[in-house]
């Protein structure tokens, strides 16, 4: 009977949700915990070299930072590396290697995995040579192997066969894999490797522990888990349940009671605060074959159940299989040179008052005395997103610069009259073929931190909000004014609320900046008047 390796990479993998910032508390009781319950491997983390937005320690697994720890004899400890990092590495990819890692001898990591899509797959070989030489213990992960033919993976077998790596594994990345899928791949990689095979799950379709048996009684030997769950989308087989399973498949010895502690004094609190785990939208991304990222974005960004549900179909038509971090970040935060549009908004703006109507519900009470307002005093009417409450014909524009917003309300845009005002140069090459039919008008945007100012034809923001947007259009439209209206807020202990009075504040400390008021009912620190107010 073949061992069964249990590799809990939560660390790792469930680092997508607090950016990999782990407490060292937490850290010390869960390589503890492993050990007690009989985990043979520990991914702790990442190792990488990129540096770009903040990420805590489990991104990077310095040996400096495993030397903060006493590892118990019990586990051995690993680490994953993009395999892309290394093999598109400037220097080269044995420089490369030699520069994240040292002699297997002086570092606590005894084995190494290198995830890699399958046009990666021969180069990472030859990193997996490197790292072999240097004493390490190698995995290769093959990950969306659902999305490859026949043929790719038996070449991929005949590869690794070549390359000899400790483990070859294989992901469902996508969490949609059936278990006679799972029968299928191991079949196809067995055509020429004779090694350990491992399997890494998602659960988008709640099969994650199903297909992990599936794959022990097809004779695999490395099995991936996660402490609750917890992993990127809606996470990967539970830790506790695995342990569980192999106590009655494999006869595994169990000690569950330092787990159940374990999870309640640190992974329930966390799983509360990040709400990881399976659910209808997660579902059908597995059905679709949508990367579960771009839903972990949408819930973490609070799209509405219509919106999540229309970028769902809008994906599955137009390629969501690979994540895209640009197709769906709602707040940027790195640096973007300003590219200037050619709609210059003075012409329709200067010396105007400018209403922005946002969706929220107080836009929807005060439906009637907002569209009376627009009839009598004619202000220019900009809409956020897709404003459905107010009656189209009153809208002069609609804005918005959220690319995955974009591909959600695509439909919706299709349906209104009045011009589209997008930063173009942002819009990826197939949301501007989505919407070359309809009219845009393109004001460009550059982003710089604590930063406002404003040109002709686009404008220079601190973060890419919608609201932060539309402030600029009507900025350097010379507006006299701006109003706001369906501004609600999400109430001042959200730390949206937080965001979004920063944002106002530093707006208004610019030279440039136009006197704002809301005229509707708002929790964010800005001034007020009322929408009955502004008729007499």
């Amino acid at each position: 009977m073949n061992k069964i390796n249990v590799l809990d990479c939560t660390l790792r993998d469930g680092g997508y949700y607090n950016n990999w910032d782990f407490s060292k508390e937490l850290v010390k009781d869960y390589l503890k915990t492993m050990s007690q319950v009989g985990v043979d491997f520990v991914e702790l983390g990442f190792r990488s070299f990129q540096t770009k937005d903040f990420k805590g320690p489990t991104w990077y697994t310095t040996d400096s930072y495993l030397n903060s720890f006493s590892i118990p004899k019990k586990i051995k400890i690993g680490v994953m590396v993009n395999a892309s990092e290394l093999i598109n590495h400037s220097s080269g990819y044995l420089k490369a290697t030699k520069k994240m890692f040292l002699n297997a001898k002086k570092s606590k990591i005894k084995l190494v995995r290198l995830a890699c899509h399958i046009e990666e797959f021969e180069k990472t070989a030859e990193v997996c040579k490197i790292l072999k030489k240097m004493g390490y213990l190698v995995g290769i992960n093959l990950m969306q192997i659902s999305e490859h033919s026949e043929d790719k993976i038996i070449k991929v077998s005949k590869i690794a066969k070549a390359a000899k790596p400790d483990v070859l594994y294989f992901a469902d990345s996508l969490g949609g894999m059936l278990p006679s899928q799972i029968s299928n791949t191991i079949n196809n990689l067995r055509e020429y490797w004779e090694g350990d095979l491992g399997i890494h799950t998602h659960n988008n379709l709640g099969r994650a522990i199903a297909n992990c048996a599936a794959a022990i009684d097809l004779g695999v030997t490395f099995l991936d888990c996660t402490v609750t769950g917890m992993g990127r989308g809606p996470g990967n087989a539970q830790t506790e349940y695995l342990l569980i399973e192999l106590q009655n498949i494999k006869k595994r010895k169990l000690e569950i009671l330092p787990l159940l502690k374990l999870i309640n004094r640190h992974f329930a609190p966390l799983k509360n605060k990040y709400n990881w785990g399976i659910n209808p939208y997660y579902y059908l991304a597995g059905k679709y074959g949508i990367h579960p990222t771009y839903i972990q974005e949408m819930l973490s960004t609070h799209f509405s159940e219509n919106e999540i549900l229309a970028a769902i179909n809008q994906l599955k038509d137009s390629g969501g299989k690979r994540y895209n971090v640009d197709l769906v970040r709602s707040e940027f935060q790195r640096p973007v040179k300003l590219k200037k549009g050619n709609w210059n908004p003075s012409i329709k703006i200067k010396n105007k008052e400018v209403l922005l109507i946002a969706s929220g519900p107080k836009a929807k009470d005060y439906k009637y005395e907002i569209e009376n307002y627009i009839k009598s005093k004619k202000p220019f009417v900009i809409a956020l997103n897709t404003n459905v409450c107010i009656n189209k014909k009153l809208i002069d524009v609609y804005t918005a610069c959220n690319p995955l917003k974009l591909i959600a309300d695509t439909n919706l845009y299709r349906s209104l009259s009045a011009p589209l005002v997008v930063p173009k140069s942002l819009l990826s090459i197939n949301l501007r073929e989505k919407f070359k039919k309809l009219k845009i008008l393109d004001f460009g945007v550059g982003i710089k931190e604590n930063h406002f100012k404003f040109y002709k034809t686009g404008a220079v923001v601190p973060k890419l909000y919608t609201l932060v947007y539309a402030l600029s259009i009507a900025t350097s439209g010379r507006a006299s004014k701006i109003l706001l209206a369906g501004f609600d807020g999400y109430g001042a202990k959200d730390r949206r609320t937080k965001i979004v009075n920063e944002l106002l504040y530093l707006y208004s400390s610019f030279k440039d900046a136009k006197s704002i008021k809301a005229v509707t009912p708002s929790s964010y620190s800005v001034a007020s008047s009322s929408i009955y107010a502004l008729q007499n």
